[in-house]
């Protein structure tokens, strides 16, 4: 532990690291159960892997955006704690494989020493924000979202609203409305606007709300149509703080945002954001952009001499991979990573071609790819020459041929079926059989391992789901095909029709027949969505229906992609959501470090936070109690209603007021100092009101 706390400046941070350190010792002695553990190592970024004795780590990359030198750290602890391998992922985050759990606290004060974290990855939290990766540099963007993406990222990490919460939060911004971050899949989405009072230009936000992904897909409803730009962090706390109290907990598959707006509708939950209005840490919250408006400044000016050997080849990546910028002279150039997977030695020859000759700044992307950005015209052919050398310069970026594919059997507990190996197939037939598709923009296609959709799949115009399929006895790996799904824009989406299930074996058969049946039959400039609409799903499905025989399956069926054993159906337990079972003790002991979390905050003046951590404490004491009781602890709304009716108006516990009432406090006083104080003052007197009688229960 001491081996790695001298390097780590920041005192969050190394208390961040010292406490994983610390909760790690104690699980490995047996003094923390293993489902709490759990639940504070994904917080930390350290997720469960497929293979035992082994984490995968999520290195979060807020919108995408990372330097040279962050790479280069990124490489080093690859290689020194993993094997060498990077895996970007379709919220922007890199993922290692394979590292020892003993070895996480070393890995991530590493990172940090380029300021890179792993906080908050994983786990029931706000995970990575993502963003359009074109922003600051799109042609027809309003304004650059990054530094509003950035602000949140940073406003929102280790905030004490948003760290226990029933589930995982997502948020993304997208740059104009093209909404390439698709926000109507996202607990919230932000698409940029501007409008004009008077002769002024305001900047804002279309915001959408309670969007999600799955086995049962929600369209985001729109919260607001324009939001001002200060009032974006203040509405994201206020709905944060609303899903933290009212969010379900017990029921994995019901504790998304989506469900609770589902429940209690638009116009309910806006009531209860508003109700919280007096309680947030900023009721306006100006977000500073000057860092991002600074001049672009490149280390080199020199042009280094090549020679293309292959112009048409030239020609054809220019076409497919190179995109103008806002910026006059300037261009950004994307980089096909085939699903998703490069390599250290790779990564820092590319990470000293951006530095040295671009301005030091890559965008990890939503499909898995990479864009370097502000790459003068002059310099395209040297980054083309240098970029093929790294296997970097493939053509068709963003394109049909460039498939989203989540790693699926190869690592994840939750894998069904190989999403990598049918990707890496699907490709192969693209490449060699349509190359027409090499810079088809219009039509793509997504892979996931399972239903939980990392992959995408119920977003794509043609998705793929991993399943498993019957046949007597045996078991065969399979794919639910899905059609029709897609951005529109402005906020608006559509999710795929569940087709047909097919052994894996066939997925390529499948592609060539809906491929061919769209060239041959699609009118004229139909896109393939019109196309889909015009046909109908019923027509699909009997065109595709024969590949679902189970009768006629060959010894090959049985076989999984990239395999060479019979397909074997293991599903592990799934750490997504962080889901963990409570002991009455640790819930107590876990209050305890609430309480001590509000007290520093109150001594560093952050009364809002010290409130929030209160507030905490009290839930969590309640539910220790009623947890105790075998009474239902779902959501917090219950927690403190279920406690009123079990404990005070019962008379077996005495407090000055209804629990109610002293807890909604919260949102009904302003966070001053004299609150914060008398806030803290009555959360502990609650708990230790609470620790007695739990002490005297047991002792009788």
């Amino acid at each position: 532990m001491q081996s790695f706390r001298s390097e780590i400046e920041n005192p969050v941070v190394e208390k961040d690291i010292l406490e994983l350190a610390r909760k790690i010792q104690l699980f490995k002695e047996g003094k923390v159960d293993e489902e709490r553990f759990r639940s504070l190592r994904l917080a930390r970024g350290v997720y469960g892997q497929r293979q035992l004795g082994v984490q995968m780590v999520r290195i979060k990359i807020p919108y995408g955006k990372i330097t040279s030198e962050q790479l280069h750290r990124i490489s080093d602890v690859s290689d020194e704690y993993s094997k060498g391998r990077l895996h970007i992922t379709t919220r922007q985050d890199i993922q290692i494989h394979y590292v020892s759990l003993d070895r996480t606290p070393e890995l991530w004060a590493q990172l940090e020493k380029d300021d890179i974290t792993l906080r908050e990855a994983c786990g029931n939290a706000v995970r990575n924000v993502t963003a359009s990766e074109t922003a600051g540099i799109d042609v027809n963007e309003p304004f650059d979202i990054s530094p509003y993406a950035d602000a949140t990222f940073a406003f929102f990490l280790r905030n004490p609203v948003c760290q226990e919460m029933g589930r995982k939060f997502k948020i993304s911004f997208s740059a104009n409305e093209e909404d390439t971050a698709i926000s109507f899949m996202h607990d919230l989405g932000f698409i940029a606007k501007t409008k004009k009072v008077g002769n002024t230009e305001i900047r804002g936000f279309k915001v959408l709300l309670g969007g999600g992904l799955g086995s049962q897909p929600r369209h985001a409803d729109v919260m607001y149509e324009f939001l001002e730009e200060d009032l974006i962090i203040p509405t994201i706390e206020g709905v944060l703080r609303v899903f933290d109290r009212h969010g379900e907990r017990s029921k994995r598959a019901k504790a998304r945002m989506k469900f609770l707006l589902k429940d209690i509708g638009l116009d309910g939950f806006l009531t209860l954001v508003e109700a919280e209005k007096k309680a947030l840490s900023y009721q306006s919250y100006k977000i500073d952009t000057a860092d991002f408006d600074q001049e672009i400044t490149f280390e080199t000016k020199e042009i280094p001499e090549v020679t293309i050997e292959n112009e048409k080849g030239y020609d054809k990546w220019k076409r497919t991979n190179v995109i103008q910028q806002k910026q006059d002279g300037l261009f950004a150039i994307g980089i096909k990573v085939h699903l998703g997977d490069f390599y250290t030695d790779k990564a820092r020859l590319l990470a000293d071609l951006v530095k040295k000759y671009g301005a030091n700044e890559l965008r990890f992307t939503l499909r898995q790819n990479i864009l370097i950005r502000h790459v003068r015209a002059a310099f395209l052919p040297f980054f083309y020459t240098e970029l093929k050398k790294l296997g970097f310069a493939d053509a068709g970026y963003n394109s049909t041929a460039d498939i989203t594919a989540c790693p699926g059997t190869d690592t994840c507990n939750l894998g069904i079926s190989s999403s990598t190996g049918i990707a890496a197939e699907l490709e192969r037939v693209l490449e060699n059989e349509y190359p027409q598709y090499i810079n088809n923009k219009e039509v793509t296609i997504k892979i996931s391992g399972c239903m939980n959709a990392c992959g995408q799949h119920n977003l794509a115009h043609i998705g793929f789901q991993g399943m498993s399929i019957k046949s007597g006895n045996l078991v065969a790996p399979a794919l639910q095909i899905l059609l029709g799904g897609g951005i529109v824009g402005n906020g608006q989406g559509r999710f795929s029709d569940k087709l047909v299930k097919i052994p894996s074996k066939r997925g390529p058969e499948s592609l060539r027949l809906l491929l061919n049946d769209f060239e041959s039959k699609s009118n004229g400039k139909e896109d393939f969505l019109a196309y889909y609409d015009r046909q109908g799903k019923t027509y699909f499905y009997d065109l595709l229906k024969h590949l679902s025989d189970v009768t006629n399956l060959t010894q090959d069926d049985f076989i999984d992609w990239g395999h060479d054993k019979n397909y074997v159906k293991a599903i592990g337990i799934g750490e997504c959501a962080g889901v963990v079972i409570d002991l009455v003790a640790t819930l107590l002991f876990e209050s305890e470090e609430k309480l001590e979390n509000a007290t520093k905050a109150l001594e560093q003046q952050q009364w809002s936070d010290s409130i929030y951590h209160s507030y905490a404490a009290m839930v969590n004491v309640a539910k220790a109690l009623l947890t105790s009781e075998g009474v239902k602890t779902n959501t917090q709304v219950g927690i403190i209603k279920n406690f009123d009716s079990t404990f005070i108006e019962n008379d077996r516990i005495e407090l000055p007021s209804s629990f109610s009432k002293m807890v909604y406090q919260i949102n009904k006083e302003e966070p001053t100092e004299k609150f914060a104080k008398k806030y803290l003052a009555e959360a502990s007197l609650f708990y230790q009101k609470v620790d007695a009688y739990r002490k005297a229960v047991v002792e009788s």
